[in-house]
């Protein structure tokens, strides 16, 4: 009899519809020597009938078994299916996943080519209720590449994140020898499963492929068992599995993962829990803390020193049980940004709360003074804001009462106080927003009081159909500060709260009703529903109509209103509107557009030079392009546009200045009366504009909307010679365009080189204390380019070398900041934080610049910059050969001109690292030859000449 290769033991309950997809998963593998072994637990509905089908469309193949009773879990009928499993490797898949199509396979191959007990994949997490497809990959770092351990304890993480069972191949034999079972009468079985497996296996194989993909329903009205967090049943069988897998660490003396395993706890574990605290009564909170402070006694102290300051201050508040402050601190955990509570200041110290104080470690855990709430601009904190009650009229009108934390008195019991509440639709078709005067407003001491009521049922007027679901803000007016805050559920009760009438604007036959709803982040919202005939329309369109007459004329209505929206906000439409309409306004004086990066960031020389009129105070109009969502990080002063909204083409086309680093978009012609100031963002090593081989290769038509684009330019800043021989030759530029100024961005970073020559000390400022920088440490800042392929297509970025090696091997001498270019994103894994920090969101690199000891980079720009600072620089070009030919080419030979060691294995690069200081002296001269080339003109004063000459203060 031939034995198979693997056996797929696929475990169903009550999943009928799903279990064939499931199962033909593993049908259509590419290995061909595969068995299912489907074990059905006890289920009520048609799943064992539907698994014996199978068996008999397959034989041979599928093998279908029942439990005589329902276990609970998926411990009993897992283990059933190990018992009754020949294959020499044995898989798990749970009936409403599927496997890859090669997972068997690549699975089979690591584990015969390394002799592993067991091997682990990738597994995907498909959202599939999510309407853009999305997809979520489980720790992807831990599989970014093949790995063979021998034993767990070379990589703890393993152990520590990926708890599941089901992305796994084990060696059937290993599991029979071991005695390996499912715990069973027990949730959250594949913890203690996988930790036993993981220290009993001889060797473990990773592999960076997708092997299962786990089907994820954010809003199913039946939660799964792991979901169910608001039954304190589900709290205990956390606890009972964590103190299991502790005794089984302990046992083996693995310490070291016990104390990464804590962390984990106090970051997730915990967490997950803390954050449904709110809306659960006192009798759950009183069972949940007398649980969780029984096994947080136990936590390794060492763990704290790896969490958030907020995860810390939330295990310390749950072991006083102090409610009062802890729920607002859950609350700001869940609203990452939220600022939650009023704060208390101490001889010059901020601390989350003025409770504690008198206890040494409740000083130290509740210190916040690091997170600057004082000097934060009122209007950059997200300022909490908790509903304390709600009532309704039964019909249409709702009265909503909340209080506004005042951080430390921030606002003022003289600021005048105004506001309005807001509903706004989450999908913005048609209409935006309704807006309701909120009657009364006060200070309350620590807070700001407010009671508004909103007759909805006469003045919301949704679609009916496509906004299904509308937030409610506060926005409050104190005094000169205007700041927008989200509603928050806290501790009020929704159950029994009305249905309340709407009229949507298209059609009444699948809603009329809002219905409260508290949102996964705890905050207020309104979903549209239908009730009495509504409802009963709505069921017969659903199971009968669809395709009918009137469900017909539904569809084409809401099509024609749909497509006319689209049409007029098509980019076509909007050059059109642009070049006609807007460029026929008059021009606005003193209005200044600002752009850095396409939007994406206040940063550069756009900002350098925004800064310096602000501190000449030059009376102007600033204008800000942002892109995407909410904008962060942007001067409130300014006023804010959406790249490519209408405002923000009404704003280029009537700007009197257009400032930018990079390019506003190519279609849109500058007028007569506009200047344009091109920064740019970095002098050339990579070839540019016409010199460029795609650039070449486009046709005439495509290269004259390419010129164009480049003679909007009036003035073009260049740093050296270099750059007029390079980016202006590229551009085709006249030499009368340029403006040799240096760059406006790098003033401060020839600020900072005289202050130190000057003084012989070094000052990191602020920023180190914000990243937690040991003071001890030398600093480097890894800054790669990107990469793109022959289509110019941006690739995705993954570390040239081992980050976890670069940590265990240097950590103790230097802290590695990571910052990847901004088309760019990263992924660490949590064993080096501390020694290596992901600073890629901080727009502004010239801080980091500053920040750094020592530059490693490989082709980016940023180089040119960093020789302002006469510091050491290494050159990562693992890939020369192929990015100074293959793909775009380069302007001169970096490894002859480079001011420091050029390397091209991380073994090299480990090594050159360690011997900074030798790298230090030896390459002075060659980084002084550098600067002079390349950045002659950056003498400090980019900004200020560029504000003289086209901004000059009245009078003057």
């Amino acid at each position: 009899m031939h034995v198979p290769d693997v056996s797929v033991v696929v475990i169903v309950y009550n999943d009928a519809e799903r279990l064939t997809t499931a199962v033909q998963s593993v049908l259509d593998q590419t290995l061909h020597g595969v068995e299912v072994v489907i074990v059905d637990d006890c289920s009520k509905d048609r799943s064992y009938a539907v698994a014996q089908a199978l068996e008999t469309a397959h034989p041979g193949r599928v093998r279908a078994f029942r439990l005589p009773e329902n276990s609970g879990g998926c411990g009993a009928p897992r283990n059933h299916g190990i018992q009754q499993a020949t294959g020499t490797y044995v898989m798990f898949l749970d009936s409403d996943d599927v496997l890859e199509r090669n997972a068997c396979r690549n699975m089979l191959d690591a584990a015969e080519r390394t002799g592993s007990d067991l091997v682990s994949g990738m597994c995907v997490r498909v959202h599939l209720d999510n309407r853009w497809g999305k997809t979520t990959e489980w720790y992807p770092w831990i599989y970014s590449r093949t790995r063979t351990l021998e034993s767990i304890t070379e990589y703890p993480d393993l152990l520590v994140y990926d708890t599941l069972s089901t992305n796994k191949c084990y060696r059937r034999a290993f599991l029979l020898e071991q005695g390996l079972e499912f715990p069973v009468g027990i949730h959250y079985e594949d913890l203690l499963f996988s930790a036993q497996a993981y220290v009993a296996a001889r060797r473990i194989t990773l592999i960076p492929n997708h092997v299962y993909f786990w089907n994820v329903i954010e809003k199913a009205a039946a939660k799964s068992i792991s979901n169910r967090r608001h039954e304190i049943e589900n709290f205990v069988h956390r606890m009972e599995i964590h103190r299991r897998v502790d005794e089984l660490l302990a046992a083996k003396g693995h310490s070291e993962i016990k104390s990464a395993k804590d962390a984990k706890f106090l970051k997730h574990d915990l967490v997950l829990h803390l954050r449904d605290l709110q809306l659960l009564g006192d009798a759950y909170r009183q069972e949940f803390a007398r649980l969780a402070n029984g096994y947080l006694a136990g936590i390794d102290p060492a763990a704290y020193g790896h969490v958030t300051n907020l995860q810390a201050i939330c295990a310390y508040l749950l072991g006083k049980e102090d409610w009062d402050n802890l729920l607002p601190a859950a609350d700001a955990m869940t609203n990452k940004g939220r600022l939650t509570s009023p704060l208390a200041e101490r001889d010059g110290r901020v601390y989350w709360c003025a409770e504690h104080l008198d206890d040494a470690e409740g000083r130290r855990i509740l210190d916040v003074t690091d997170q600057g709430f004082p000097s934060t601009p009122l209007t950059s904190l997200a300022l909490g804001n908790r509903l304390t009650s709600y009532e309704d009229d039964g019909r249409g009108t709702v009265t909503l009462s909340g209080s506004v934390v005042n951080p430390l008195g921030r606002i003022s019991p003289e600021a005048e106080l105004k506001a309005s509440l807001e509903f706004r639709a989450r999908r913005q078709i048609g209409v935006r927003s309704f807006v309701f005067p909120v009657a009364t407003v006060r200070h309350a001491g620590d807070s700001i009081e407010w009671k508004a009521t909103a007759d909805i049922g006469s003045t919301v007027r949704p679609l009916g159909i496509i906004d299904a679901v509308w937030d409610v803000r506060l926005k409050l007016t104190a005094g000169g500060s205007r700041l927008t805050t989200r509603v928050s559920v806290g501790g009020v009760d929704l159950e029994k709260a009305a249905r309340l009438r709407v009229r949507p604007r298209l059609t009444r036959l699948v809603s009329d009703r809002f219905e409260p709803e508290v949102t996964k982040k705890g905050n207020l919202s309104y979903v549209l529903t239908a009730q009495g005939a509504a409802a009963v329309r709505t069921q017969t369109l659903i199971n009968s109509a669809m395709h009918g007459k009137a469900a017909g004329v539904v569809k084409r209505g809401l099509r024609k209103a749909l497509r006319a929206r689209r049409n007029i906000s098509s980019g076509e439409q909007k050059v059109k509107v642009y070049h006609e309409v807007f460029s026929k306004l008059p021009v606005k004086k003193g209005t200044v557009v600002f752009e850095s990066h396409m939007g994406k960031q206040y940063s550069d020389s756009p900002k350098a030079i925004y800064e310096e009129m602000v501190r000449q105070g030059i009376d102007f109009e600033p204008i800000w392009s942002y892109a995407g969502g909410k904008p962060t990080g942007f001067p409130k002063e300014a006023t804010l546009v959406r790249r490519w909204s209408w405002p923000y083409l009404r704003a280029l086309a009537q700007a009197e200045y257009w400032i930018d680093n990079q390019g506003f978009p190519l279609v849109l012609g500058k007028r007569p009366g506009t200047t344009y100031i091109q920064t740019w963002h970095g002098s050339a090593l990579k070839r540019m504009g016409f010199h460029e081989p795609r650039t070449k290769a486009q046709d005439k038509p495509g290269q004259r909307r390419f010129q164009a684009a480049v003679d909007r330019f009036d003035h073009f800043l260049i740093r050296s010679e270099h750059d007029a021989r390079t980016l202006a030759k590229g551009f085709r530029l006249r030499d009368e365009v340029l403006l040799r100024t240096g760059y406006p961005r790098n003033d401060a970073l020839v600020a900072a080189h005289r202050a130190e020559a000057d003084s012989g000390e070094r000052v990191r400022g602020p920023l180190a204390g914000e990243f937690g920088i040991d003071p001890e440490k030398e600093v480097l800042l890894y800054a790669p380019t990107f990469r793109a392929n022959a289509d110019g297509a941006v690739e995705g970025f993954e570390f040239p070398f081992d980050v976890e090696e670069f940590a265990d091997r240097l950590g103790d001498r230097f802290t590695l900041l990571v910052r990847t270019h901004y088309l760019n994103s990263v992924k660490l894994p949590p064993s080096v934080a501390g020694r290596v920090i992901d600073v890629s969101r901080h727009h502004d690199i010239t801080p980091l610049l500053a920040l750094a000891d020592g530059l490693i980079t490989d082709y980016s720009s940023v180089m040119f910059d960093y020789a302002v600072l006469d510091r050491p620089m290494l050159f990562f070009a693992y890939d020369y050969e192929k990015y100074a030919t293959d793909i775009r080419g380069t302007y001169f030979d970096l490894k002859e001109k480079a001011p420091g060691p050029v390397v091209a294995t991380a073994d090299e690069l480990l090594q050159a690292v360690a011997a900074f200081d030798e790298a230090d002296a030896k390459y002075a001269e060659a980084r002084q030859r550098f600067l002079a080339e390349f950045g002659e003109y950056d003498r400090g004063d980019a900004s200020r000449r560029i504000v003289e000459k086209f901004f000059p203060r009245s009078g003057k």
